[in-house]
């Protein structure tokens, strides 16, 4: 019943996502690190069928999406994950949500590449 998948535009899915050089722009990708809750309104108070719709969306992106108890954290190239947070919304709408809000938080650095397991390891080790 909740197996609807919006298709991801085939511009993003063709793209290398290990590439880390946009060859149409002729510069380096921007990656991201996104911190996100995905929140369907008008459908009562179960909410997971809907979160688990937008992980498979994330993952069919070619993202791994973690999962937590507020919300998902995903990396990756800009292009990609915004497409991706695109296409949750248009499946929650086609699961029948009449509206559909987003808490984004993101982040970007230019000086180094850092993954979000970087940033974990890097408190961790201070404790």
């Amino acid at each position: 019943m909740f197996d609807l998948l919006v298709k991801l535009p085939e511009t993003i899915l063709a793209q290398n996502l290990s590439d880390d050089f946009d060859d149409r722009l002729g510069e380096k990708k921007m990656k991201v690190i996104a911190d996100l809750a995905i929140i369907p309104i008008g459908v009562g108070v179960s909410l997971s069928p809907y979160v688990a719709a937008c992980e498979r969306v994330l993952k069919a992106a070619g993202l791994e999406p973690t999962l937590h108890a507020n919300g998902t954290n995903v990396e990756g190239d800009w292009e990609v994950v915004f497409a991706a947070l695109k296409s949750c919304h248009e499946t929650l709408h086609q699961m029948g949500a009449p509206r559909v809000s987003t808490n984004l938080r993101i982040g970007t650095r230019t000086d180094r590449d850092q993954s979000m397991q970087d940033k974990i390891n890097s408190v961790t080790a201070k404790l």
